[in-house]
């Protein structure tokens, strides 16, 4: 493999590290990094991870990591890696889980809910606008449309671009930097970083060092990485080939679009100012193209790849974030 240290974007890797009794205080530690201004975790116990609707007609939910307090409030932690058309939506539908499993049935209630925590670790980037470009941390609640007050503090939802963050470690100023900085980078690193000495993270450390592991622990955290490089590999080689094409479209575009805006104006330099503006206006617009179309092909040859694997549809569907219907398609 070649790491000392293993991929937390693994299954495997996200788990062992956040997912396991031992390694609890870990979860609880990065929560109240992520949520210091709104909560303070003392203890957490792991729930069942897998939710059914209250009727057949509902579909199940399945949850990375789904947790409570001690005060009964509710956090599902998900790991996300590739991205997904309706990833928000879904972030919205598991959360719902959460909410209506807090009802007392055979008794009367009075609807008081706990907080739902929804937190997503994305190994992508899901606003591309350049305003948000260096915006790592989305947290959003319900609000006054016109007062921009909370309207409810009781729904909350985290997302980490984890793309995003840049930072190099002598360059993370709190305890959550250095928490992104790990879970980004820990795979590449060889050693404990002399800047690094908090207990947490020296426990952090022991706990990815794969040759600790057991040889069974070893073989689940191959076949999780191998699964996590065959996807990011499918996904990079499929969008490379939508941006070329994008880049070719756009620029034949761009250069018709600028030479009738330039013929409009009747002058040469307008002609001119046209063919550049279109030419860089067509550009971008078949960049975009051409990403969607490449990540659109990259996601239809990454599932004829897993389906090769041998993986369930609904797992293809996850990963991917392809319809079942689309994936069906694909047989």
């Amino acid at each position: 493999m070649g790491h000392k240290y293993i991929n937390l974007f693994t299954d495997f890797g996200f788990k062992k590290i956040f997912g396991t009794e031992v390694n609890k205080n870990l979860l609880i530690d990065f929560l109240n990094g992520l949520l210091h201004e709104q909560q303070v975790i003392k203890d957490l116990s792991y729930l069942q991870n897998e939710h059914l609707g209250s009727s057949s007609l509902d579909r199940r939910a399945i949850f990375d990591l789904y947790c409570e307090n001690i005060q009964g409030e509710k956090f599902i932690v998900e790991l996300q890696k590739v991205s997904q058309k309706f990833f928000i939506d879904r972030s919205i539908y598991y959360s719902t889980f959460a909410i209506q499993e807090q009802a007392k049935r055979g008794k009367a209630w009075n609807y008081e809910l706990k907080h739902v925590y929804t937190v997503g670790i994305m190994d992508f980037i899901f606003k591309t606008e350049r305003k948000y470009e260096q915006k790592h941390l989305t947290y959003a609640q319900l609000m006054d449309r016109d007062t921009k007050e909370v309207f409810y503090d009781k729904l909350s939802y985290v997302y980490l671009e984890m793309p995003k963050f840049t930072k190099k470690l002598e360059d993370c100023k709190t305890h959550f930097e250095k928490w992104l900085f790990f879970i980004r980078n820990l795979h590449n690193l060889e050693n404990v970083p002399s800047l690094t000495r908090e207990d947490v993270f020296l426990q952090l450390f022991q706990q990815a060092e794969i040759a600790t592991y057991t040889s069974k622990e070893r073989v689940a955290y191959e076949n999780s990485l191998k699964y996590y490089r065959d996807l990011q590999g499918a996904m990079e080689a499929h969008m490379e080939k939508g941006l070329e094409k994008g880049k070719k479209i756009g620029e034949k575009q761009g250069l018709e679009k600028g030479k009738k805006i330039g013929e409009k104006q009747g002058l040469e330099k307008g002609k001119k100012i046209g063919e550049k503006q279109g030419l860089e206006k067509g550009k971008k617009i078949g960049k975009e193209e051409g990403m969607k179309e490449g990540i659109k092909t990259g996601k239809i040859m990454t599932a004829k790849e897993l389906l090769q694997m041998g993986l369930s549809i609904q797992q293809i569907a996850k990963a991917t974030g392809l319809s079942e219907e689309e994936i069906k398609q694909l047989l």
